[in-house]
């Protein structure tokens, strides 16, 4: 098998288990409440699983990061086209900036939010926010991956999956600008729905490249060579 096939293989192992554990971080997350105070409480009110909630989402964006550097220097289809080649580059750097608020959140503001620490709350919540727009760099970068999985003829889930999946992503980073920068509360639902989708998308994907390309090297190795 070569560095390119194992690459592949490896990147989509660590990219279906970053997607399930994101994704049901998500579902337990829920949409990002319109007010700080309201967000406060809600942390305080259901404290832990507020916790392993965003303990689960750092660890997922480790994996997401994880999985995009193997595809990086994996030399394969994935990174062929400058675009995929970016998208797949912008990967590490959102999930690197996103994994900070995720770790924030989990230790320090929550805490702060247990104890009814309001100024150390506010004042991590202004990392923690700016941090954050990670998420939308990550979504517009699984946008483009997908979309070039529902134009390619090599695309390991079919066309309408892709291109739902494309979909998805702009409207998680839709979602996420509607809610978080021009602040209107109904962006954050999007924002998690588009979200899920497109992790449920990623799952699919993941498990097609390392299931679709071990069978491709396997026809590869088993192929007569020329004469």
């Amino acid at each position: 098998m070569s560095h390119a096939d194992t690459g592949v293989r490896v990147a989509g192992t660590w990219l279906a288990l970053a997607a399930i554990v994101l994704a049901a971080a998500l579902v337990f997350h829920g949409p990002i409440a319109p007010g700080h105070d309201v967000q406060m409480q809600r942390i305080a009110d259901g404290s832990l699983r507020w916790a392993v909630v965003h303990w689960a989402a750092a660890a997922s964006l480790s994996f997401f990061a994880i999985a995009s550097l193997i595809a990086l220097t994996a030399g394969s289809r994935l990174t062929r086209e400058w675009w995929t080649l970016s998208a797949w580059a912008l990967l590490p750097v959102g999930a690197l900036w996103t994994v900070t608020t995720a770790v924030a959140e989990a230790t320090v503001m929550y805490n702060a939010a247990v104890t009814g620490n309001r100024a150390v709350y506010e004042s991590w919540l202004m990392f923690a926010e700016g941090n954050a727009n990670g998420f939308a760099v990550m979504a517009l970068a699984f946008t483009v991956i997908a979309a070039n999985e529902a134009r390619s003829q090599d695309g390991v889930t079919p066309s309408w999956a892709s291109s739902i999946a494309a979909a998805a992503g702009l409207a998680s980073f839709a979602g996420w600008a509607l809610g978080m920068w021009l602040g209107f509360s109904f962006g954050s639902a999007i924002w998690v729905v588009g979200s899920i989708v497109m992790c449920l998308w990623l799952v699919w994907f993941g498990v097609s490249l390392a299931r679709v390309e071990a069978a491709r090297a396997s026809v590869r190795r088993d192929a007569p060579s020329g004469a």
